[in-house]
C-alpha cells in the first residue's frame, strides 16, 4: 500500500502526520509513505530527521497582514497543483491524508479529482476553510471533539482526539525533569512556553515581571522562540531560577518540571495538555486563522480544565491570574484533573487502523 501525507508549516501539523505514519508502519510494516510539503517550512527538515521521505511544493499561504504580498499566490497555486500532478503520476497513492498547512489543499483536491480516498485529520475545534472545503468530497475526517457536524458531514466523522508524541507518555520524576534544567527541587516551577518563532507578547510580559518569580519563590522554564532568545538570556543572568532557551529538546521534562504551564493554546498544545495533566493558562495567538485558537482554549475552559487570558490582556492579567493560581491547592488540583479527563493516547492508532481498513475495503 502506497500512502502520502500532505501539510505542516507548523510543529501542530508535523507532529500529529508522524504520529500517524509511525502507526501506519507499526500496524502495515511494508506501507510506503510519500509526505508532502511546502519548500522553506520546517516539514522539509523535521520529516527526513524522522526517517521519513519528503517532496517540496513550490506554494505560500495567503498572507493577512500584508496584501501586496500575496501578488505572486496565484502563479505558485498553478505550479504547485502541476508539481502535485507529477507526484501523484509516479507515486500512485492508494490513499491521501491532509494534516493542515500549505501544501495539504492542493494535494487532497488533485487527489479527489482523480477519485483516489482522502483523509483529512483537523486538529482544531474551529476548522479552517480549505479543510471545510475538502471535506466535501473526503472519505473521511478525524476531529478532536464532539459537535464538528456543524462543518463537516456527519456521516463521514470520526472523533478521534488529537495524536500526540509518545514521548509524553513516558514517566519522569519530578526532581530527574528539574535536573535536566538545573533548577531544584522544592519549589513550584512555572513553564512559559512561547513556540518556535516566539509568542511576543508573553515573552514581553516575562520580561517585565522576570523578578515575580523570586519574590514568589517560584522557578522558571522559559521556552522562548529565537526571536526573543537574546532578550531572554539577558533577563536570566545572575538568576538561579531561570533556565531558558529558544528551544527544548526534551519537552517531556519541561512538562515533568511544571507545576503551571503557560502557552499559546494550538491544537496540539492543548491536546499535550491534556495527556500530561498540567493546570494551564491560555494565551490564544489572536491572529490565528478564524480566531481558532480561541476557540480551541474556550474548549477547555468551559470543563474547568484551563484558565484563558486574551492576548491584548496579557500585560495587566497574566501575572496576577499565575499568583492566583499558583497560590491555590484546590484549583490547581481541580484544572488538572479535569483536563487529564480530556486525554487521548491512542488517537494515531484509532486513525491508522480507521485508513488501512478503510482503503482495504474499497480495493
Amino acid at each position: 500500500m502506497k500512502i502520502i501525507i500532505a501539510g505542516g508549516g507548523t510543529g501542530g501539523h508535523i507532529f500529529p502526520a508522524l504520529a500517524i505514519a509511525n502507526a501506519l508502519k507499526i500496524k502495515m510494516p511494508a506501507v510506503e509513505i510519500l509526505f508532502v510539503g511546502a519548500k522553506g517550512k520546517m516539514e522539509m527538515e523535521k520529516i527526513p530527521a524522522a526517517g521519513y521521505k519528503i517532496v517540496g511544493l513550490d506554494i505560500a499561504g495567503y498572507n493577512r497582514s500584508s496584501l501586496i504580498k500575496n501578488i505572486g499566490l496565484p502563479v505558485k497555486l498553478v505550479k504547485s497543483f502541476l508539481q502535485v500532478r507529477n507526484i501523484l503520476k509516479s507515486f500512485k497513492p492508494d490513499a491521501v491524508i491532509g494534516v493542515g498547512g500549505y501544501s495539504s489543499y492542493p494535494v487532497l483536491r488533485s487527489a479527489q479529482s482523480r477519485n483516489i480516498p482522502t483523509f483529512i485529520h483537523e486538529a482544531n475545534s474551529l476548522p479552517g476553510k480549505s479543510n471545510i472545503m475538502l471535506g466535501k468530497r473526503a472519505t473521511e475526517i478525524f476531529v478532536p471533539i464532539e459537535g464538528m457536524q456543524k462543518y463537516f458531514s456527519a456521516e463521514k466523522i470520526m472523533m478521534t482526539g488529537n495524536p500526540v508524541r509518545k514521548v509524553f507518555l513516558e514517566e519522569i520524576s519530578k526532581t530527574e525533569a528539574l535536573e535536566f534544567f538545573g533548577l531544584k527541587p522544592g519549589f513550584k516551577t512555572v513553564f512559559v512556553m512561547g513556540g518556535s518563532l516566539g509568542a511576543k507578547s508573553i515573552n514581553e510580559a516575562v520580561e517585565e515581571n522576570i523578578d515575580f518569580f523570586k519574590k514568589n519563590n517560584l522557578q522558571l522554564i522559559w521556552q522562548t522562540g529565537k526571536n526573543y532568545a537574546a532578550n531572554a538570556a539577558k533577563a536570566e543572568e545572575e538568576r538561579l531560577n531561570i533556565w531558558t532557551n529558544a528551544f527544548i529538546d526534551k519537552m517531556e521534562n519541561a512538562y515533568a518540571a511544571a507545576d503551571v504551564v503557560i502557552a499559546r493554546s494550538g491544537a496540539m498544545t492543548v491536546a499535550e495538555m491534556c495527556v500530561v495533566g498540567k493546570p494551564a493558562i491560555f494565551v490564544p495567538f489572536p491572529f490565528a486563522a478564524e480566531d481558532h485558537q480561541t476557540v480551541n482554549a474556550q474548549v477547555l475552559v468551559n470543563k474547568k480544565a484551563a484558565l484563558m487570558i486574551p492576548d491584548a490582556k496579557v500585560k495587566s492579567d497574566l501575572f496576577p491570574c499565575l499568583l492566583g493560581l499558583i497560590n491555590n491547592e484546590t484549583l490547581m488540583q481541580e484544572l488538572a484533573e479535569n483536563v487529564s479527563k480530556l486525554s487521548n493516547t491512542k488517537a494515531d492508532e484509532i486513525i491508522a487502523e480507521e485508513i488501512l481498513t478503510k482503503v482495504e475495503s474499497s480495493k
